[in-house]
């Protein structure tokens, strides 16, 4: 399981009807603020912050189609202007399980990645994809240079 420590971030949150929405600081635009959103964010923080991923190289909810369907992932990082990571996240009550990690796989159909990671805000899990085998890390990679 990968150690990670969500840091500080003054989020900008308001009122919207009887809603509350986040600002999205890498899609720069407000978004509804659920309980999975508040995953991504913070996940986005910890990759731009602790991580330094540069914002530039970071996609946030594009479709993408995996064999007839349309799919939405959560966050991919770019290198080489190629996919090199994916990142699902849900909700602290969704359990990590086998199910979210062949989402993310069936995802990697359509991407192509070096790896993958899947987390619910309290657990998060990362992998290194080779061929059709991965490896579990013990901590995010350094995004090459």
């Amino acid at each position: 399981m990968l150690q990670i420590t969500f840091p500080q971030h003054n989020f900008r949150i308001k009122k919207e009807k009887a809603k509350h929405a986040i600002f999205d600081e890498v899609r720069r635009l407000w978004v509804t603020l659920t309980p999975e959103e508040w995953v991504r964010q913070n996940f986005l923080q910890y990759l731009i912050q602790v991580k330094n991923y540069p914002p530039s190289l970071i996609s946030v909810e594009k479709i993408i189609k995996v064999g007839e369907l349309k799919k939405r992932y959560d966050i991919v990082v770019y290198h080489n202007n190629n996919p090199w990571m994916i990142v699902e996240c849900k909700e602290n009550n969704i359990p990590i399980n086998t199910a979210v990690i062949e989402q993310v796989i069936r995802y990697n159909m359509a991407l192509s990645i070096s790896y993958f990671v899947v987390t619910n805000g309290i657990e998060s899990f990362g992998y290194e994809i080779f061929g059709n085998s991965f490896k579990e890390l013990n901590e995010l990679p350094v995004l090459p240079s």
